[in-house]
């Protein structure tokens, strides 16, 4: 295994860290402020809607520039935004080092996708993407419960300051570890957005967020599910939590495996699964066994579509991948937003807990419908050129 893909992971470890600790610390967070508990979770949405900002107008900006040195650039922001986040002296400050820490997250995972594909054979590219995104699974496994535990025990801002020290070991990481992108092999700003014009990019990028986005509704509400559903203590939530966890790093692995063997067939099937295992989980949420099996594989296909997504729209801008790679991370984050409001919705019009299950197997067969309508296409196209 390389090196520089342990330093790859060991950003989006920290920056997955960033991401999701905040959730077990909102209670510290608000009391420290002053805020309302619903105030205090605007910094959880605020830093989401920042991703998807930097996904593409950082991307935008450092595609002119050695892909080592942009890395190394986006982890100087995420250290400020966190040492901005420890230091924070009121809600607007804190506020502030989670946009700065967020605009990196983005364009962090949508350029070192193409530096972990281009450190490896091509027929390991999307098994090399799981390995920097397995840093962000192993995150939510280990990361955040023990973030969590840290801050509670210590005072929340103990957490950031951890943090910032893993983000200054990861940028002497990439330093050290990710090698320098010969300028020849780099392409400008209009190259790089002119792959935007290509159905499949767009394609790719709808196809992310249908596809992910499904099962991203079904887990925003996933709390209400074991609770009022499957009759879950709430103190055994976390532990739940921490086997979705270990079902995301399990499916990152197998999916970028697949991905690398045949990337349609196994998106395909992947999806399909996903779309099955969150319908038998709104069928059987009363029953705690089914619900502990669902919630694993929920969490393993999910994110078993994390590599070959990335990958296929990747493939379909290999001359110009950046841009289009960082998009894809919006798109992930769009997913994200879209299958949370939906199911919101559904929540909402009295449907019950079980209904974001529903909901994202609906939107989650959506993803596959495009999948198999572009596949065809894509076939088509190729017989006409021969």
């Amino acid at each position: 295994m390389p090196a520089g893909l342990i330093a790859l992971a060991l950003g989006g470890f920290g920056i997955g860290l960033t991401e999701f600790v905040i959730m077990g610390l909102l209670p510290e967070v608000a009391a420290d402020f002053a805020v309302s508990e619903p105030v205090a979770g605007y910094l959880i949405s605020g830093y989401a809607l920042s991703v998807a900002v930097g996904a593409i107008a950082l991307t935008a900006v450092l595609t002119r520039f050695d892909r080592k040195a942009a890395l190394m650039s986006l982890m100087v922001l995420f250290i400020a935004g966190n040492l901005m986040s420890a230091l924070a002296t009121s809600y607007g400050v804190m506020m502030l080092g989670r946009v700065v820490a967020a605009l990196c997250h983005g364009a962090f995972f949508g350029i070192g996708s193409v530096v972990a594909a281009n450190l490896v054979a091509p027929d390991r590219k999307a098994n090399a993407i799981a390995m920097m995104f397995g840093g962000l699974t192993i995150a939510n496994v280990l990361g955040v419960p023990l973030g969590t535990l840290l801050g509670q025990q210590l005072g929340w801002r103990s957490t950031f300051w951890a943090i910032t020290v893993i983000g200054v070991v990861a940028l002497v990481g990439l330093w050290r570890l990710v090698p320098v992108t010969p300028a020849s092999a780099e392409v400008g700003l209009r190259a790089e957005a002119g792959v935007f014009r290509r159905p499949q990019v767009w394609a790719s990028a709808v196809i992310t967020i249908l596809g992910y986005g499904g099962m991203f509704g079904g887990f925003t509400y996933i709390a209400f599910t074991l609770t009022e559903v499957s009759g879950f203590a709430s103190g055994a939530v976390p532990w739940l939590l921490i086997l979705f966890g270990a079902g995301l790093f399990v499916g990152n692995i197998l999916g970028g495996r697949a991905a690398d063997r045949a990337l349609t067939p196994s998106l395909v099937v992947i999806l399909a699964v996903l779309i099955a295992v969150l319908v038998v989980f709104s069928l059987t949420a009363q029953n705690k066994v089914m619900t502990v099996v669902s919630l694993a594989l929920m969490g393993a296909a999910g994110f078993a579509t994390v590599p070959g997504l990335q990958l296929r729209i990747m493939r379909h801008a290999e001359d110009a991948p950046t841009l289009a790679s960082g998009s894809n991370i919006a798109a992930f984050n769009i997913g994200n937003a879209l299958g949370a409001w939906l199911g919101g919705l559904a929540i909402g019009a009295g449907l019950g807990f079980t209904s974001p299950l529903w909901v994202g197997a609906l939107v989650t067969a959506a993803g596959l419908v495009v999948l198999l309508a572009a596949s065809a296409r894509r076939r088509s196209a190729d017989l006409v050129r021969t």
